[in-house]
């Protein structure tokens, strides 16, 4: 796997001047009003000002980034919505008609759409940026969803999507997900990430009735059981698992051609990388698209990027980044608490503070989206506002 430089938002930027804690503390206490009454929205411009180094942030052009793959384990009837629709909504979303479309036109985001591994030809559709893996994951009911080369290219390509937004000036980023079934993962990474019983963690998904949420359960007990009876025994058949792309584009993803030491890391990597563990439960039970988005996540904190994070699907990626680099988290804003089961308890498990609770449980990143403009007033309340100074105003406390 890639290696990632993140450090806390409390370490400033090599060469920058930056602001302590204290000082951007009393600009926010000296804005023209009492202390502490813009609430949640004086904690988000602290923590801005703190990812940013600066007293006086900005949010530049944003943007969406919505990673699209199918999962092997649709096959065993855990989704109530046919593998179909994965490919049928990513199409949508090109013709502008998806929740996603209208929230990223509302708030001003630029929408790009990835293919990691949706079970369906997109390659000639416009509007769709061509980064399958393989038509969709395996089905870990029986061994991983993907191989270690698999995951490292899922990884890679979050990253490049994050590289080619600050390209084009991008500072804060919103990532979701289309993928049928990717409720099924994130409950198992949930209970293994989470130490949570994994019947706690599993819920209705698009809308499963009692005896399917029963059905899940069972099946997605089963894979966990098998998981942790195979123990360090996780490696796949090279023939039962198919980069999709051979021109290398995406293997020079994950291995560099300067990174003279990505062979012998890869051959040593069980023995030196104290993250193989869990590296080992991302790939066994992940989708592409999740794997792709927790590599946005790592590069986005890596580049100090304001990152927002949707849902159930996306906090578990972000649960599952903050297990290998736990100083992800600063640069996180959640945007809302769902509708599924344990989404409550996963933010709980972060120590997470989300800004909405809608009862939204669409996923492709709108609960984020909905949860921008909050975002956008807390950096307009630290540069906008006054001070009593300059207001001729009494400081009373």
């Amino acid at each position: 796997m890639r290696q990632f430089d993140i450090a806390t938002i409390s370490s400033p930027s090599i060469g920058e001047a930056h602001p302590d804690r204290n000082t951007i503390r009393a600009k926010i206490d000296n804005l023209n009003k009492p202390k502490g009454s813009l609430g949640q929205l004086e904690e988000l411009a602290m923590q801005i000002c703190m990812i940013q180094n600066t007293l006086t942030p900005a949010l530049n052009s944003p943007h969406h980034l919505l990673f699209g793959s199918d999962h092997g384990i649709e096959r065993e009837g855990v989704s109530v919505s046919p593998r179909e629709i994965t490919w049928q909504q990513m199409i949508n979303f090109t013709h502008g008609g998806g929740g996603v479309n209208m929230f990223c036109r509302q708030h001003g985001f630029k929408l790009r759409l990835i293919d990691v591994g949706v079970d369906y030809d997109l390659s000639d559709c416009q509007g769709i940026i061509d980064r399958k893996i393989a038509h969709g994951t395996a089905n870990f009911l029986y061994g991983p969803a993907m191989s270690e080369e698999q995951f490292d290219i899922a990884i890679a390509t979050g990253a490049e999507q994050v590289d080619a937004c600050a390209g084009e000036g991008c500072n804060v980023i919103c990532i979701g997900e289309m993928g049928i079934a990717n409720t099924s993962p994130s409950s198992i990474w949930m209970s293994i990430f989470g130490n949570i019983p994994l019947d706690e963690c599993i819920g209705a998904g698009a809308g499963l009735d009692s005896p399917g949420i029963k059905h899940k359960r069972e099946v997605l007990a089963k894979a966990v059981e098998r998981f942790k009876g195979k123990g360090a025994d996780c490696k796949i058949q090279s023939s039962e698992y198919r980069v999709q792309k051979s021109d290398c584009h995406l293997r020079q993803l994950a291995c560099p051609k300067n990174n003279n030491t990505s062979a012998l890391h890869t051959q040593n990597s069980e023995l030196h990388n104290p993250n193989s563990d869990i590296e080992r439960t991302i790939r066994y039970f992940g989708g592409f698209e999740m794997v792709a988005a927790i590599g946005a996540m790592l590069r986005a904190a890596e580049r100090r990027f304001v990152i927002l994070i949707d849902g159930f699907i996306m906090t578990a990626c972000a649960l599952a980044a903050s297990r290998l680099y736990p100083a992800v988290t600063d640069y996180m804003v959640f945007g809302h608490c769902g509708d599924e089961s344990g989404h409550r308890r996963m933010l709980d498990i972060m120590g997470a503070k989300p800004l909405l609770s809608l009862g939204l449980r669409l996923g492709e990143g709108t609960g984020a989206l909905c949860a921008y403009p909050i975002v956008d007033s807390a950096v307009r309340m630290i540069n906008e506002m006054n001070n009593f100074d300059n207001a001729n105003i009494t400081k009373y406390f």
